[in-house]
């Protein structure tokens, strides 16, 4: 039985890593859309269309439920999707609500009125596309009250970790933080809106200091893929094979891909054979 996983590009391989990490029996079928990378800097239409391409490729790979694993798309496209393209008998889900939840200490499925939290003052760190969105401050305000969100776009860091320039990856997250840390100088949280970004988790904390909680999304969503198909084993698909797809070059996104989550990956075109 699979489950689909979609991103733009490589940065839904931290996703994939967890949630193989912590569901190895289950078939994975990871869909990026190299070819057009990075999602960003596109229009939301443009995003709507390309994740519709992509997720109907993975429900034509036997998976009935695909995680996107792309905050751009998360922001832009799921809620469109939800409400009128996902067929009845399969499911879209997000990753922003699983991080939500874990910032506001709710379970899942925890429908109740917003109210009052921990956590003050938060720093988001995301592309310029999901910043543009608010879909992050619209998600938290379903579930809290009284939070402070600051939201850096960070320009240019998906294109420098797709082209494995750390070096400039890791100025990009100094530089982005700086910039943040100007406008709020103190915050309790910070929050990685992107799948890209955990690779610099470690950079990303350095920056910000050791007081700030700093939330990324891989083991948040997999803990939360696991819940829903325990509550709803009947969304597993049909597919059995783990598959690597791609739009892009496929050895060049296997090279890419390789070197990007540490571990030798495969991809194979996306066309139907």
């Amino acid at each position: 039985m699979a489950v689909g996983i979609f991103d733009s590009g490589l940065g839904g391989l931290t996703v994939y890593r967890e949630i193989r990490a912590l569901m190895p029996d289950l078939a994975l079928v990871y869909y990026g859309d190299n070819a057009h990378a990075p999602y960003g800097v596109r229009d939301a239409d443009d995003i709507y269309a390309l994740t519709c391409q992509g997720v109907s490729r993975l429900f034509d790979a036997g998976c009935d439920l695909v995680v996107l694993a792309c905050n751009t798309a998360s922001a832009a496209a799921l809620r469109r999707m939800q409400e009128g393209w996902v067929p009845d008998d399969k499911r879209v889900l997000g990753v922003f609500v699983p991080l939500i939840e874990a910032l506001t200490e709710r379970q899942w499925g925890d429908n109740s009125a917003p109210r009052e939290v921990g956590v003050k003052h938060v720093a988001l760190f995301a592309t310029p596309s999901t910043v543009a969105s608010r879909a992050f401050q619209r998600e938290l305000s379903f579930r809290a009250i009284g939070v402070d969100v600051e939201a850096q776009p960070c320009g240019g860091l998906v294109d420098a970790l797709e082209a494995g320039d750390l070096i400039l990856a890791e100025a990009l997250v100094r530089s982005h933080v700086d910039a943040l840390l100007r406008r709020m100088p103190k915050p309790e949280a910070a929050v990685l809106g992107c799948t890209h970004y955990p690779m610099l988790a470690e950079v990303f904390q350095a920056a910000l200091g050791p007081d700030v909680n700093v939330f990324s999304q891989g083991r948040i969503v997999a803990k939360s893929l696991m819940d829903y198909l325990e509550r709803h084993p009947d969304m597993l698909g049909k597919g059995t094979q783990n598959l690597f797809l791609t739009t892009g070059l496929p050895q060049s996104v296997s090279d890419q891909a390789t070197r990007f989550l540490r571990q030798d990956i495969r991809f194979a075109a996306s066309e139907i054979e």
